[in-house]
């Protein structure tokens, strides 16, 4: 191990018992691909507290205790661009970025600039967090590039760790505004599941039995009905990848606009082509946290974007 890897420790459950490593480890670790997990196992980044060589194919059984190093981002030549952003707040430790749809958190394969990163690098002059990488500085937190609202970024290791342990104990406060079809019934409730990667497709989540994945828990109600959809706070207990989207679509209320996750529905395709409408209609619309140096409670809201206002108008019965 090397300065800046990085060690998470999976035990295998019950649901996983039987499963194949690399599959094991991919519906406890969601985060991480099943082919990128394949490849650390064969580089030998996964080891097994009863030691010995491991295999992607090796059966496991449940109790197992695995440890897996994840090597430090490689750098990428990630540059400062000067790239409009809408500060909520900014302070000595941290930044609230209210970010529009369209615009990538940070870089990957096929975004390699012209991300909110690149932004935050010029903004802030090069002062932020480095506890996420060089790939990812600053970055506590992520939203969908298609999603737009509220994001939280540290500029210091002391305010990183301190957000990061708020997230990881659930005690930040996040709601999101959404346009979903139809209209649940009740208007109101909790869907309480377990998230991981799809069997039939590993780019998107899906809600499975309990033990396999993370547990998720969001919590829903109408605000306001309209004509074949409703728009819907969804308040998030867990932080999972795609919560929103797949719990809305696992009640059979999913998103409009959403091409992973819903499918168009009769009658909306006219509306959503005449206002070019061409994203999931998600927005994080309040964020709330104790400011992890001052101690002190910040809480923030962003307003509906033009785009989900005009879906919104469209709708109106």
């Amino acid at each position: 191990m090397v300065p800046g890897d990085s060690i998470i420790e999976a035990t295998i459950g019950e649901a996983q018992h039987g499963l194949r490593l690399d599959r094991a480890l991919a519906d406890l670790l969601p985060d991480l691909s099943r082919e990128r997990l394949k490849a650390l196992i064969g580089e030998g980044q996964v080891r097994s507290s009863a030691g010995g060589k491991l295999t992607g194919s090796m059966k496991v059984v449940e109790g197992q205790q695995f440890a897996i190093t994840l090597p430090a981002p490689a750098p990428h030549d990630t540059v400062a661009q000067d790239i409009p952003l809408t500060i909520v707040h900014e302070d000595a430790d941290l930044i609230v970025v209210d970010k529009p749809a369209g615009l990538v958190v940070h870089p990957a394969a096929g975004n390699l600039d012209g991300t909110l990163v690149n932004a935050l690098l010029h903004h802030c002059a090069g002062r932020l967090s480095g506890i996420g990488g060089v790939a990812r500085p600053g970055i506590v937190h992520r939203i969908d590039k298609d999603t737009s609202g509220l994001l939280v970024v540290a500029k210091t290791d002391k305010a990183h760790e301190g957000l990061a342990r708020q997230f990881k104990d659930h005690s930040i406060d996040r709601a999101y505004a959404a346009i979903a079809y139809g209209h649940p019934v009740p208007a109101a409730g909790t869907v309480d599941s377990w998230i991981a990667r799809s069997d039939a497709d590993r780019k998107k989540m899906a809600v499975h039995r309990e033990g396999r994945g993370k547990h998720a828990v969001t919590h829903y109600r109408t605000m306001e009905r309209l004509r074949g959809a409703a728009l819907m706070e969804c308040r998030l207990e867990t932080g999972r990848t795609h919560q929103v989207r797949v719990h809305m679509a696992h009640i059979g209320h999913p998103l409009i606009g959403d091409q992973v996750y819903g499918r168009e529905r009769k009658g909306f395709k006219s509306i959503l082509e005449t206002l070019s409408f061409k994203r999931q209609a998600l927005h994080a619309k309040t964020l709330g946290f104790i400011h992890p140096v001052t101690e002190k409670p910040l809480t923030f809201h962003s307003a509906l974007p033009i785009d989900m206002q005009e879906l919104l108008s469209a709708l109106h019965v």
